[in-house]
């Protein structure tokens, strides 16, 4: 596979007109967060708002990627001296993903007892995810944000209120998808446990929820984490946030009643808001 000159460019730190990259690509990297906009009147160009981070996403996107990871000074000869193949192919070195709790979680790694209980201010990475299993009561919740992830006894009361009301377990353990690779969606596919999404209230968040998890694990077993404040919460949002989003994002839909709702009530205000809102919640 030959790497485009426009994702190089992205790779490289530089800013790319939106007209060069491929328009689907461009639609997954905004609904990952992984561009700024860079607007210029009508026209639009793009930066990598984490060079690592795009690579990372790149790569567990397609194999044929892993080519970026090779120093662009080594020329063919150089690595096929030091390696015994010209194509470079490089094994991802931390595959899997973190998982917090704030109370005790009977989990197995191989078939052995792997309880889930990290102290607070720390939490656990499963590398071997294709070993790991979870009881069948506990509801998974993924955090998008690292600082939600971190601080999820900060929250607690938030999502405690949150599954009683909606009749869900209130048995839960707290995984992410950082660093970016669809390590975190192959497991679920894999168990029968709901699948809570708690992102950002806005329409690129909602992008994600759809067709990165909703899409691979149905209605039935997914759904997506909506505040009963986030009317009030969304008036005091983020204005340019939504702008920014609207143009790739404005014809959005979903058939589950609640998410649509959501989607037009920030047509409705207009506005985006992050998710971090509810880290201090809790006193």
């Amino acid at each position: 596979m030959e790497i485009s000159a426009s994702i190089q460019a992205l790779l490289a730190g530089e800013q790319v007109a939106g007209s060069r990259l491929n328009s689907k690509l461009l639609d997954e990297l905004l609904a990952e967060g992984l561009l700024l906009v860079v607007s210029r009147g009508s026209r639009k160009s793009y930066r990598a708002r984490d060079m690592k981070a795009l690579k990372r996403f790149l790569i567990d996107k397609d194999e044929s990627f892993r080519i970026v990871e090779a120093n662009a000074s080594d020329s063919r000869a150089t690595m096929a001296a030091e390696t015994g193949n010209s194509k470079l192919v490089m094994v991802r070195s931390c595959p899997g993903f973190p998982v917090n709790s704030y109370e005790r979680v009977e989990c197995f790694l191989g078939g052995d007892p792997f309880p889930v209980n990290p102290q607070e201010g720390c939490f656990l990475f499963v590398s071997d995810w294709k070993k790991f299993t979870i009881p069948e009561d506990v509801v998974v919740i993924g955090v998008e944000n690292m600082e939600n992830f971190r601080m999820i006894r900060r929250q607690r009361r938030f999502f405690e209120e949150y599954l009683h009301t909606h009749g869900l377990s209130d048995k839960v353990l707290f995984v992410s998808r950082y660093p970016q690779s669809t390590d975190l969606r192959r497991w679920l596919c894999t168990i029968s446990n709901h699948y809570l999404h708690f992102g950002d209230f806005d329409l690129a968040g909602i992008s994600i929820f759809l067709f990165e998890f909703r899409q691979y694990l149905g209605k039935e077993r997914s759904s997506y984490l909506i505040p009963a404040d986030i009317e009030s919460r969304l008036k005091s949002g983020s204005r340019k946030r939504y702008d920014e989003q609207c143009n790739r994002f404005k014809d959005i839909k979903s058939d589950i009643l609640e998410l649509q709702q959501l989607i037009d009530l920030i047509h409705h205000e207009r506005k985006a808001y992050d998710q971090e809102g509810y880290i201090c919640c809790d006193p």
